[in-house]
């Protein structure tokens, strides 16, 4: 019914900066959007495909599933193995944090688990991590806080179930 409108090659960095724009202002579908359009012109844009696969995961914790699956197809896209690894570590930590604020039966050996896997990708993130940049640290470090602050821990291996009244 409608054709969309392209981008001018031009303009791409200006609307890479709205999009960053939007994500702060916790507009994950408008800073999506935007990226789409930059995509459209310059389809491996490095910049928007990050921009992108973070504004998925900004909209874990309102329970839109779809953008769990969408994140994880953007990381093969990113050509710095330094960023698919740091941005898996990524997706799995904010899937974790989703999940404990979703509550219910097992979240939080869930969150756990993915957490541990977070952490995982992060270690293997600084082992190759650029000069200067310690943001998988930060994030490892992230993570052992809401492990230690929400007293998390793994599932019994034994094979038990807890008792429940």
């Amino acid at each position: 019914m409608f054709e969309l409108k392209p981008i001018s090659p031009d303009g791409i960095e200006q609307a890479l900066e709205k999009a960053h724009h939007y994500r702060l202002l916790n507009e994950p579908g408008e800073a999506e959007s935007i990226c789409l359009d930059v995509l459209e012109v310059d389809p491996n844009n490095q910049q928007a495909l990050a921009t992108m696969l973070l504004a998925c995961t900004d909209r874990f914790a309102k329970g839109h599933t779809a953008s769990v699956q969408k994140a994880k197809e953007i990381l093969p896209r990113l050509t710095d193995n330094y960023q698919r690894i740091y941005f898996a570590g990524l997706i799995r930590e904010r899937q974790a944090k989703a999940r404990l604020a979703q509550g219910g039966p097992g979240a939080g050996y869930d969150a756990y688990e993915m957490l541990r896997e977070a952490m995982n990708y992060f270690e293997q993130a600084e082992a190759i991590r650029p000069a200067g940049n310690d943001d998988a640290i930060l994030r490892w470090n992230a993570c052992v806080r809401i492990i230690t602050r929400n007293q998390l821990s793994s599932r019994a291996t034994d094979g038990s179930e807890p008792y429940l009244e």
